[in-house]
């Protein structure tokens, strides 16, 4: 069976800067960068943050299928 202890054992301050180093590495990529130029009006409105978030919620979405 699979242990998940590491996991609980991280901080706040530690999953902050996986986080940020994340959402920095999927803003940088071409999927990203296409993805938010078909989309430029309606994220015109949104953070860097909830950008990539919606990003990933819609690609997550469309691998469901």
């Amino acid at each position: 069976m699979a242990s998940f202890s590491s996991v609980s054992m991280r901080n706040a301050s530690e999953d902050s800067e996986i986080w940020a180093n994340l959402r920095e590495a999927i803003a940088n990529s071409s999927g990203f960068q296409g993805w938010r130029q078909q989309k430029a009006a309606e994220l015109a409105v949104l953070s860097l943050d909830q950008q990539v978030r919606l990003y990933l919620r819609e690609t997550l979405e469309t691998l469901a299928y």
